[in-house]
């Protein structure tokens, strides 16, 4: 019996692994099998193969609900990210694997991003910027650096967001960190009390005090929940999405934030 722990699940932390779940009297099994061996051979530095006979590792199966094969399933850091049934032709498994596999420049970048809280705030900025310069095109790269940047360099937090579409997945905290970026860079109030209390939300951002910086926009709300385009509101909601629903600012703050917008 196979040590599926050791082999898929404990190994996949290193390198993903590709399981092929079939049975000796699957024909299509029998298709398929060469043409998954053929392409672990040519991609052996990107991930393994790892061959169940679901009549021998007949628990496994169940485990894994295989209800028909052959049914192939990736496995990486120790989770299930993607799978297919049936024998499909060796170009159609390659465009399949090309979208599953984890991305070398992906996990490069999560190594970075798990430093954010141990690295200097400069020296967290520059790897960002270093890991850029070689993978420019990496939209998740553009965000973090965007909202490690909005409040003190808002000008460049926006020329990193500028080209990212309405249509992909990303549009949402890019418009949330273009309404923080024209917080950081309103300047005039013209005597309206919205406009005097988003200066000193500003000033408090510059100054990393997030509670402050809060509640002098919700007070803009208050004054004028739709003055500057809509910015009060913007501006808050941006606050409670980059901070996220569990930060202490946000669990403090979003209900008073509610009730001042009716």
């Amino acid at each position: 019996m196979m040590n599926f722990k050791k082999d898929v699940l404990e190994a996949s932390s290193t390198k993903p692994v590709l399981v092929d779940f079939w049975a000796p009297w699957c024909g299509p099994c029998r298709v398929l099998g060469p043409t998954l061996e053929t392409l672990a051979e040519e991609q052996k530095d990107r991930w393994t193969l790892v061959k169940v006979n679901t009549e021998e590792e007949q628990e496994l199966a169940l485990e894994y609900e295989i209800r028909s094969i052959p049914n192939v399933k990736l496995f990486h850091q120790g989770k299930l990210v993607a799978e297919f049934a049936g024998a499909l032709p060796k170009t159609q498994i390659e465009r399949w694997l090309d979208d599953h596999l984890p991305d070398a420049g992906d996990e490069a970048l999560q190594a970075i991003l798990q430093q954010e809280q141990s690295l200097p705030g400069e020296a967290f900025e520059e790897k960002l910027r270093s890991f850029l310069e070689q993978n420019p095109a990496n939209r998740e790269a553009r965000l973090a650096l965007a909202s490690h940047s909005v409040f003190k360099k808002p000008d460049v937090a926006v020329q990193l967001l500028e080209d990212i579409r309405d249509d992909e997945e990303e549009y949402g905290m890019a418009e949330d960190l273009k309404a923080l970026a024209t917080l950081m860079t309103f300047e005039k109030s013209n005597g309206a009390i919205a406009g005097k209390h988003l200066l000193e939300a500003r000033q408090a951002l510059q100054l990393q005090d997030l509670g402050t910086a809060v509640e002098k926009i919700i007070e803009a709300v208050v004054a004028d929940k739709n003055y500057h385009h809509d910015l009060p509101r913007r501006s808050a909601v941006a606050l409670f999405h980059l901070l996220g629903n569990e930060h202490e600012i946000t669990q403090k703050y979003r209900r008073q934030f509610n009730m001042a917008l009716y």
